[in-house]
């Protein structure tokens, strides 16, 4: 497998073209449509709670380093993300005006209604991302290793992005969305 790391991209970068599904709980699109953000082998967004979300604000505001990304560089050169799926996500729907962090006043702030110099400061951050580019089964095999740490994929989670395609989406669409009639 060949990686390569960028230090170039920022979150404008990632942001442009983002695109959330309220449905499904997905980001699906971002770095202006050639970023693949929660490809079928990743699991839905987690972050949805008040806590994780602001944390990956917090920390952009703050300065923090947001660890690193990787990304998997596809054949016809576009990118899916492999780790980073749920920071990405909640910085796209932050920056998209889905949810809103409480400031020292206890106030809620939007991201379009903090100042200009906070945004900048947002948009501006670099993030640190690997391209990594190589055949599916490594590519599986990588994304198996780097989910070790962090909120450890479940067995069933693990299984969807070892044994991906058309039957797992279809399957994960029917019984993975709470929003699923069918389900309820």
């Amino acid at each position: 497998m060949i990686t390569e790391l960028h230090i170039e991209w920022t979150v404008a970068d990632i942001c442009k073209g983002f695109v959330y599904n309220e449905l499904e709980g997905k980001g699906l699109f971002g770095l202006d449509g050639k970023l693949t953000i929660q490809p079928e082998y990743q699991r839905n967004y987690i972050y949805q709670d008040g806590k994780k979300d602001v944390a990956v604000i917090d920390s952009l505001l703050k300065g923090y380093p947001l660890g690193l990304i990787y990304f998997n560089k596809t054949q016809d050169g576009n990118y899916e993300v492999l780790d980073g799926q749920q920071r990405i996500t909640s910085i796209g729907r932050y920056v998209t005006g889905k949810f809103s962090i409480i400031d020292e006043n206890d106030m809620p702030q939007y991201f379009s209604s903090l100042p200009n110099e906070l945004q900048t400061k947002i948009l501006r951050t670099p993030l640190l991302i690997y391209e990594c580019e190589g055949e599916e089964k490594e590519i599986k095999e990588w994304f198996k290793t780097i989910n070790i740490q962090g909120i450890p994929l479940n067995n069933q989670e693990l299984l969807n992005a070892i044994y991906s395609g058309k039957f797992v989406s279809l399957a994960k669409k029917e019984f993975s969305n709470s929003q699923n009639a069918n389900i309820q």
